[in-house]
């Protein structure tokens, strides 16, 4: 299986995470990377070992097998599209665009071009993740029929020193955490039918606190920053989905889903591991770390680490599945899905009416362990 040589475009915060994980899965290799600002891709091209190019020049390189986007998501529709039309397959940062019609177009795209597109986040493919849809799976809560999915945070401008844009259009928790909460769910029940939902904004402007350029300045609100949903899908469940940005302090758990036979408890989706709980009839809760477990392992953050992250292991699954001839578990397809379920969540809540989401037929192949092990660099038992 020959290296898929990777180039990265947009080298902001998130760039760090990808470009150190990259080391540890086969089938990848970065080549290159670009930013809009040259001297950001220079400094990453130092300290990864890089060629730092202008973004137009890395998509047309020669060199550059797929386009990892991760600039900001007004920008992931012009930079992926881009590459497509260069011929180079594309992995994104979510959301996979601003609007389903910008993802259909996309996904359309590198279907026509003979393409693999492929979106974060991959974190349902970590360790928790999987282990959460293999008791799904066993059937070890029944049939899920209900559940909970909450996001509620006080935001980010007290620790991201250039918040502003995830308070604009194609920002919002809905979008910028959704993904999340709802790739997972997807993963778990497979694909939506039907949402309605409300919003609001705490406030009307927001003061950054966080250090760096704009610390003590404020900035407009242009998005609901809480959204509260109700999801039905396809197979049965009704799942209540909570967004916000405008929380001090709560008790919810990440994930709940309830079924005939039991219940399960998903931790944080933003990150790959974590422990799954699970209550067979009522039974206590069983807990089932996934601290020892491949991709639940505790690696980060670097300085300090304390939870567990493997973002990559989309893009090496992608790899993996170009030599299998299969499309990708973190696929443009799924993204999409996802994102229509996010643009009809924020269309029920503009409109005050239940929105019916486009037909789909997507849940993500199970990773089993030992395909979870092949993706590795080093050999690791299953």
């Amino acid at each position: 299986m020959r290296d898929l040589k990777i180039g990265v475009v947009g080298c902001g915060n998130i760039a760090g995470t990808y470009l150190r994980n990259a080391a540890l899965f086969r089938g990848v290799r970065l080549t290159a990377c670009a930013d809009v600002v040259h001297e950001a891709a220079e400094r990453r091209a130092a300290e990864f070992g890089l060629r730092a190019l202008p973004v137009g020049a890395l998509l047309a390189d020669p060199e550059v097998d797929l386009v990892l986007n991760l600039t900001i998501p007004a920008a992931h529709f012009d930079v992926s599209l881009g590459a497509l039309s260069a011929g180079k397959h594309v992995f994104t940062e979510k959301p996979l665009a601003v609007t389903a019609a910008e993802g259909r177009r996309l996904v359309e795209e590198a279907a026509a071009r003979g393409l693999a597109i492929g979106s974060a986040p991959d974190t349902f493919l970590g360790a928790a993740g999987r282990l959460a849809r293999r008791l799904i799976d066993e059937g070890a809560i029944g049939k899920p029929v209900a559940g909970t999915a909450f996001m509620m945070t006080r935001g980010m401008e007290h620790w991201h020193p250039n918040p502003q844009f995830y308070y604009q259009r194609g920002g919002g928790p809905v979008l910028d955490m959704g993904p999340y909460y709802l790739t997972m769910l997807v993963n778990l029940l497979g694909p939506a039918r039907r949402v309605t939902a409300f919003a609001t904004s705490g406030e009307a402007e927001r003061l950054i606190t966080a250090d760096g350029p704009f610390k003590n300045t404020t900035f407009a609100v242009g998005t609901p920053t809480t959204v509260m949903s109700v999801v039905e899908f396809v197979a049965g469940a009704v799942v209540t989905v909570g967004m916000s940005w405008d929380v001090f302090r709560h008790g919810q758990h990440p994930i709940e889903l309830h079924g005939t036979a039991g219940s399960l408890r998903l931790p944080d989706p933003d990150t790959f591991g974590g422990t799954v709980e699970l209550s067979r009839r009522g039974a206590a809760w069983e807990e089932h770390s996934t601290a020892q477990m491949l991709h639940g392992v505790i690696n980060w953050p670097f300085g300090a680490p304390d939870r567990a992250n493997y973002r990559m292991i989309g893009i090496a699954d992608l790899a993996r599945g170009l030599a299998d001839g299969r499309p990708p578990r973190a696929s443009g397809a799924l993204a999409l899905h996802v994102l229509e379920i996010m643009e009809g969540i924020l269309a029920s809540a503009e409109a005050d009416r239940p929105v019916t989401l486009p037909a789909a037929e997507i849940r993500p192949a199970a990773l089993g362990e030992g395909e979870a092990a092949g993706l590795m660099a080093e050999p690791v038992a299953a």
